[in-house]
Protein backbone atom coordinates (compact mmCIF):
# COMPACT_ATOMS: atom_id res chain seq x y z
CA UNK A 1 0.00 0.00 0.00
CA UNK A 2 1.53 3.32 -1.02
CA UNK A 3 1.18 6.34 1.24
CA UNK A 4 1.50 9.79 -0.25
CA UNK A 5 1.81 12.32 2.59
CA UNK A 6 0.48 14.93 0.21
CA UNK A 7 -2.82 13.03 0.02
CA UNK A 8 -3.70 11.54 3.42
CA UNK A 9 -7.39 11.59 2.43
CA UNK A 10 -6.70 8.93 -0.18
CA UNK A 11 -4.65 6.90 2.31
CA UNK A 12 -7.50 6.91 4.85
CA UNK A 13 -10.18 6.31 2.21
CA UNK A 14 -12.14 9.45 3.09
CA UNK A 15 -12.29 11.05 -0.35
CA UNK A 16 -15.85 9.79 -0.92
CA UNK A 17 -16.87 11.12 2.49
CA UNK A 18 -15.40 14.53 1.73
CA UNK A 19 -17.21 14.58 -1.63
CA UNK A 20 -20.52 13.91 0.16
CA UNK A 21 -19.90 16.63 2.75
CA UNK A 22 -18.80 19.19 0.15
CA UNK A 23 -21.95 18.58 -1.88
CA UNK A 24 -24.15 20.08 0.84
CA UNK A 25 -24.05 23.75 1.75
CA UNK A 26 -24.85 22.78 5.34
CA UNK A 27 -21.80 20.51 5.70
CA UNK A 28 -19.26 22.00 3.29
CA UNK A 29 -17.61 24.17 5.94
CA UNK A 30 -17.34 21.17 8.28
CA UNK A 31 -15.66 19.27 5.46
CA UNK A 32 -13.06 22.03 5.17
CA UNK A 33 -12.43 21.84 8.92
CA UNK A 34 -11.91 18.07 8.76
CA UNK A 35 -9.56 18.47 5.81
CA UNK A 36 -7.51 20.98 7.78
CA UNK A 37 -7.33 18.59 10.75
CA UNK A 38 -6.18 15.82 8.45
CA UNK A 39 -3.45 17.92 6.82
CA UNK A 40 -2.20 19.13 10.21
CA UNK A 41 -2.12 15.65 11.76
CA UNK A 42 -0.09 14.18 8.91
CA UNK A 43 2.73 16.70 8.99
CA UNK A 44 6.03 14.82 9.37
CA UNK A 45 7.51 17.63 11.44
CA UNK A 46 4.67 17.35 13.96
CA UNK A 47 4.89 13.64 14.79
CA UNK A 48 8.25 11.89 14.91
CA UNK A 49 6.59 8.45 14.77
CA UNK A 50 4.68 9.11 11.56
CA UNK A 51 7.45 7.88 9.27
CA UNK A 52 7.76 4.60 11.23
CA UNK A 53 3.99 4.06 11.22
CA UNK A 54 3.78 4.84 7.51
CA UNK A 55 6.48 2.30 6.74
CA UNK A 56 4.68 -0.33 8.84
CA UNK A 57 1.45 0.18 6.93
CA UNK A 58 3.19 0.22 3.55
CA UNK A 59 4.88 -3.10 4.35
CA UNK A 60 1.61 -4.96 4.89
CA UNK A 61 0.76 -7.53 2.18
CA UNK A 62 -1.86 -6.45 -0.33
CA UNK A 63 -4.03 -9.55 -0.28
CA UNK A 64 -7.81 -9.65 -0.52
CA UNK A 65 -9.44 -11.88 2.11
CA UNK A 66 -11.87 -14.60 1.12
CA UNK A 67 -14.09 -14.04 4.14
CA UNK A 68 -14.93 -11.00 6.29
CA UNK A 69 -17.01 -11.09 9.46
CA UNK A 70 -17.95 -7.97 11.41
CA UNK A 71 -20.41 -9.62 13.79
CA UNK A 72 -18.07 -11.82 15.83
CA UNK A 73 -16.18 -10.73 18.99
CA UNK A 74 -12.98 -10.44 16.97
CA UNK A 75 -13.50 -8.35 13.84
CA UNK A 76 -12.27 -10.87 11.30
CA UNK A 77 -10.90 -11.28 7.80
CA UNK A 78 -9.74 -14.69 6.62
CA UNK A 79 -7.80 -15.93 3.62
CA UNK A 80 -4.59 -17.59 2.54
CA UNK A 81 -1.17 -16.03 2.92
CA UNK A 82 2.17 -17.54 2.05
CA UNK A 83 4.78 -17.60 4.85
CA UNK A 84 6.47 -14.39 3.70
CA UNK A 85 3.15 -12.53 3.58
CA UNK A 86 2.12 -13.87 6.97
CA UNK A 87 5.40 -12.70 8.47
CA UNK A 88 5.11 -9.26 6.89
CA UNK A 89 1.55 -8.93 8.18
CA UNK A 90 2.44 -9.72 11.77
CA UNK A 91 5.55 -7.52 11.79
CA UNK A 92 3.66 -4.58 10.30
CA UNK A 93 0.79 -4.82 12.77
CA UNK A 94 3.12 -5.24 15.73
CA UNK A 95 4.97 -2.08 14.67
CA UNK A 96 1.72 -0.21 15.44
CA UNK A 97 1.52 -1.27 19.11
CA UNK A 98 0.05 -0.61 21.61
CA UNK A 99 -3.32 -1.91 20.44
CA UNK A 100 -6.01 -0.79 22.91
CA UNK A 101 -9.42 -1.63 21.38
CA UNK A 102 -10.37 -4.90 19.74
CA UNK A 103 -9.85 -7.81 19.30
CA UNK A 104 -9.10 -8.40 15.62
CA UNK A 105 -8.41 -11.56 13.66
CA UNK A 106 -6.43 -10.57 10.54
CA UNK A 107 -5.81 -13.71 8.50
CA UNK A 108 -3.82 -15.91 10.94
CA UNK A 109 -2.75 -13.01 13.18
CA UNK A 110 -4.87 -12.52 16.30
CA UNK A 111 -4.54 -9.03 17.79
CA UNK A 112 -5.26 -9.55 21.49
CA UNK A 113 -5.93 -5.95 22.48
CA UNK A 114 -5.81 -4.45 25.98
CA UNK A 115 -9.60 -4.08 26.07
CA UNK A 116 -12.02 -6.88 25.36
CA UNK A 117 -14.12 -4.27 23.58
CA UNK A 118 -16.55 -6.99 22.48
CA UNK A 119 -17.81 -7.14 26.07
CA UNK A 120 -18.75 -3.46 26.02
CA UNK A 121 -20.21 -3.93 22.53
CA UNK A 122 -22.49 -6.65 23.89
CA UNK A 123 -23.78 -4.18 26.47
CA UNK A 124 -24.35 -1.53 23.78
CA UNK A 125 -26.13 -3.66 21.20
CA UNK A 126 -28.49 -5.19 23.76
CA UNK A 127 -30.10 -1.74 24.09
CA UNK A 128 -29.77 -0.21 20.63
CA UNK A 129 -30.41 -0.89 16.93
CA UNK A 130 -27.96 0.46 14.32
CA UNK A 131 -29.69 -0.64 11.13
CA UNK A 132 -29.66 2.06 8.41
CA UNK A 133 -28.29 4.83 10.63
CA UNK A 134 -25.67 7.52 10.10
CA UNK A 135 -23.41 7.40 13.15
CA UNK A 136 -20.67 9.52 14.69
CA UNK A 137 -18.28 7.77 17.10
CA UNK A 138 -16.38 10.36 19.16
CA UNK A 139 -13.15 9.02 20.64
CA UNK A 140 -13.37 5.98 18.39
CA UNK A 141 -9.79 4.74 18.84
CA UNK A 142 -8.84 2.38 16.03
CA UNK A 143 -12.43 1.99 14.83
CA UNK A 144 -13.34 -1.34 16.44
CA UNK A 145 -16.86 -0.25 17.37
CA UNK A 146 -17.36 1.27 13.95
CA UNK A 147 -16.72 -2.10 12.31
CA UNK A 148 -19.19 -3.72 14.69
CA UNK A 149 -21.79 -1.05 13.86
CA UNK A 150 -21.30 -1.59 10.14
CA UNK A 151 -21.75 -5.29 10.81
CA UNK A 152 -24.99 -4.46 12.62
CA UNK A 153 -26.32 -2.63 9.55
CA UNK A 154 -25.28 0.99 10.03
CA UNK A 155 -25.41 3.01 6.79
CA UNK A 156 -22.29 5.08 7.55
CA UNK A 157 -19.95 5.47 10.53
CA UNK A 158 -17.58 8.39 10.99
CA UNK A 159 -15.08 8.09 13.83
CA UNK A 160 -13.07 10.92 15.38
CA UNK A 161 -9.95 10.36 17.47
CA UNK A 162 -7.09 12.79 18.14
CA UNK A 163 -4.42 10.08 18.58
CA UNK A 164 -2.74 9.49 15.26
CA UNK A 165 -1.49 6.00 16.18
CA UNK A 166 -5.09 4.77 16.43
CA UNK A 167 -5.91 6.39 13.09
CA UNK A 168 -2.93 4.56 11.59
CA UNK A 169 -4.13 1.27 13.06
CA UNK A 170 -7.47 1.83 11.33
CA UNK A 171 -5.66 2.68 8.09
CA UNK A 172 -3.67 -0.54 8.33
CA UNK A 173 -6.78 -2.70 8.67
CA UNK A 174 -9.19 -0.82 6.39
CA UNK A 175 -8.05 -2.35 3.04
CA UNK A 176 -8.70 -5.87 4.34
CA UNK A 177 -12.40 -5.16 4.91
CA UNK A 178 -13.47 -3.94 1.52
CA UNK A 179 -15.24 -0.81 0.36
CA UNK A 180 -17.53 0.09 3.26
CA UNK A 181 -18.66 3.47 4.56
CA UNK A 182 -16.55 3.48 7.69
CA UNK A 183 -14.11 6.34 8.23
CA UNK A 184 -11.74 7.43 11.02
CA UNK A 185 -10.29 10.93 11.14
CA UNK A 186 -7.69 12.54 13.44
CA UNK A 187 -9.91 14.99 15.31
CA UNK A 188 -11.97 15.35 18.46
CA UNK A 189 -15.41 16.68 19.34
CA UNK A 190 -14.20 20.28 19.34
CA UNK A 191 -14.42 20.24 15.52
CA UNK A 192 -18.21 19.74 15.62
CA UNK A 193 -19.87 23.03 14.67
CA UNK A 194 -23.05 24.28 16.37
CA UNK A 195 -26.24 22.81 14.91
CA UNK A 196 -24.52 20.38 12.55
CA UNK A 197 -27.58 18.08 12.87
CA UNK A 198 -26.11 15.37 10.65
CA UNK A 199 -26.26 12.10 12.59
CA UNK A 200 -28.99 9.72 13.72
CA UNK A 201 -26.77 8.44 16.51
CA UNK A 202 -23.71 9.74 18.34
CA UNK A 203 -21.51 7.62 20.59
CA UNK A 204 -19.19 8.90 23.29
CA UNK A 205 -17.63 5.99 25.12
CA UNK A 206 -14.77 6.55 27.54
CA UNK A 207 -14.36 10.23 26.69
CA UNK A 208 -16.34 12.42 29.12
CA UNK A 209 -14.03 11.96 32.11
CA UNK A 210 -11.06 13.10 30.02
CA UNK A 211 -12.71 16.44 29.26
CA UNK A 212 -11.89 19.47 31.42
CA UNK A 213 -15.30 20.84 30.47
CA UNK A 214 -17.83 17.97 30.41
CA UNK A 215 -20.74 20.31 29.67
CA UNK A 216 -19.03 21.52 26.49
CA UNK A 217 -18.48 17.90 25.46
CA UNK A 218 -22.17 17.07 25.92
CA UNK A 219 -23.16 20.18 24.00
CA UNK A 220 -20.89 19.21 21.10
CA UNK A 221 -22.47 15.76 20.96
CA UNK A 222 -25.88 17.40 20.85
CA UNK A 223 -24.82 19.69 18.00
CA UNK A 224 -23.95 16.62 15.89
CA UNK A 225 -27.36 14.95 16.32
CA UNK A 226 -30.45 15.38 14.23
CA UNK A 227 -33.46 16.44 16.26
CA UNK A 228 -34.77 13.26 17.83
CA UNK A 229 -31.44 11.54 17.32
CA UNK A 230 -30.04 9.34 20.05
CA UNK A 231 -26.92 9.65 22.17
CA UNK A 232 -25.08 6.63 23.55
CA UNK A 233 -22.94 7.91 26.42
CA UNK A 234 -20.60 5.64 28.38
CA UNK A 235 -18.33 7.00 31.07
CA UNK A 236 -16.79 6.45 34.47
CA UNK A 237 -19.11 7.31 37.34
CA UNK A 238 -19.20 7.09 41.12
CA UNK A 239 -21.96 5.45 43.09
CA UNK A 240 -24.69 7.48 44.74
CA UNK A 241 -28.18 8.82 44.11
CA UNK A 242 -27.23 12.44 44.75
CA UNK A 243 -25.48 15.05 42.64
CA UNK A 244 -21.95 14.62 43.97
CA UNK A 245 -18.86 14.33 41.80
CA UNK A 246 -15.29 13.05 42.18
CA UNK A 247 -12.60 15.38 40.87
CA UNK A 248 -9.27 13.69 41.59
CA UNK A 249 -6.65 15.95 43.11
CA UNK A 250 -3.89 14.34 41.08
CA UNK A 251 -4.41 10.97 39.38
CA UNK A 252 -7.19 8.43 39.05
CA UNK A 253 -6.09 4.84 38.39
CA UNK A 254 -2.67 6.29 37.51
CA UNK A 255 -4.23 8.50 34.81
CA UNK A 256 -3.45 12.20 35.06
CA UNK A 257 -6.14 13.19 32.56
CA UNK A 258 -9.24 12.18 34.53
CA UNK A 259 -11.14 15.30 35.51
CA UNK A 260 -14.71 14.49 36.34
CA UNK A 261 -16.55 11.41 37.68
CA UNK A 262 -20.21 12.19 38.44
CA UNK A 263 -22.99 10.07 39.86
CA UNK A 264 -25.57 8.89 37.35
CA UNK A 265 -28.05 11.31 38.90
CA UNK A 266 -25.78 14.26 38.22
CA UNK A 267 -25.07 13.01 34.72
CA UNK A 268 -28.80 12.84 33.98
CA UNK A 269 -29.21 16.43 35.20
CA UNK A 270 -26.34 17.58 32.99
CA UNK A 271 -27.89 15.91 29.96
CA UNK A 272 -31.22 17.61 30.71
CA UNK A 273 -29.52 21.01 30.89
CA UNK A 274 -27.87 20.29 27.51
CA UNK A 275 -31.20 19.70 25.80
CA UNK A 276 -31.53 15.92 25.99
CA UNK A 277 -34.72 14.08 26.86
CA UNK A 278 -35.81 10.47 27.43
CA UNK A 279 -32.65 9.95 29.48
CA UNK A 280 -32.14 6.50 30.93
CA UNK A 281 -29.32 4.56 32.52
CA UNK A 282 -29.26 1.19 30.76
CA UNK A 283 -26.15 -0.38 32.24
CA UNK A 284 -23.71 -0.05 35.12
CA UNK A 285 -20.70 -2.37 35.13
CA UNK A 286 -17.52 -2.71 37.14
CA UNK A 287 -14.44 -2.95 34.96
CA UNK A 288 -12.67 -6.25 35.56
CA UNK A 289 -9.18 -7.53 34.84
CA UNK A 290 -10.77 -9.90 32.34
CA UNK A 291 -12.07 -6.96 30.32
CA UNK A 292 -9.01 -4.70 30.57
CA UNK A 293 -5.54 -6.22 30.87
CA UNK A 294 -1.99 -6.23 29.54
CA UNK A 295 -1.37 -8.52 26.56
CA UNK A 296 1.34 -9.34 24.08
CA UNK A 297 -0.08 -6.51 21.92
CA UNK A 298 -0.27 -3.98 24.80
CA UNK A 299 2.61 -4.65 27.15
CA UNK A 300 2.29 -1.57 29.37
CA UNK A 301 0.49 -1.33 32.70
CA UNK A 302 -3.23 -2.03 32.70
CA UNK A 303 -6.10 -2.35 35.16
CA UNK A 304 -4.42 -4.86 37.51
CA UNK A 305 -1.67 -2.27 38.05
CA UNK A 306 -4.16 0.54 38.62
CA UNK A 307 -6.03 -1.16 41.47
CA UNK A 308 -4.93 -1.41 45.10
CA UNK A 309 -3.02 -4.69 45.52
CA UNK A 310 -4.84 -5.34 48.81
CA UNK A 311 -8.34 -4.13 47.90
CA UNK A 312 -9.61 -4.28 44.30
CA UNK A 313 -12.59 -2.08 45.20
CA UNK A 314 -10.16 0.86 45.23
CA UNK A 315 -7.61 2.34 42.89
CA UNK A 316 -3.99 2.65 43.97
CA UNK A 317 -4.80 6.24 45.01
CA UNK A 318 -7.69 5.11 47.23
CA UNK A 319 -10.50 6.23 44.92
CA UNK A 320 -13.45 3.92 44.10
CA UNK A 321 -12.45 1.36 41.46
CA UNK A 322 -13.65 1.98 37.88
CA UNK A 323 -17.42 1.77 37.47
CA UNK A 324 -18.82 2.49 34.01
CA UNK A 325 -22.35 3.57 33.29
CA UNK A 326 -24.10 3.64 29.93
CA UNK A 327 -26.89 6.13 29.27
CA UNK A 328 -29.19 6.68 26.30
CA UNK A 329 -30.79 10.05 25.59
CA UNK A 330 -32.55 11.87 22.74
CA UNK A 331 -31.79 15.32 21.40
CA UNK A 332 -34.83 17.56 21.59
Amino acid sequence: MSFDLRNPAQFLGVEELFDDLRASKRTSSWCATLQDCLAEAFRLDKNANLKKWREAVEALPQVAPTKVCLSTPAVTCRGTLDPDQAGSLERGLRALTPWRKGPFQIFDTFIDTEWRSDLKWDRVQSHFQFEGKDILDVGCGNGYYGWRMIGAGARRVIGLDPYLLYVMQFAALRPFFGDVRHYVLPAQDTVIPPNLRLFDTVLSMGVLYHRKSPIEHLQSLGHALKLGGELILETLVVEGDDHRVLIPQDRYAKMNNVWFLPTCSLLERMLERCGFTDIRVVDSTRTTVEEQRSTDWMTFESLADFLSPTDHTCTVEGHPAPLRAMLLARKS
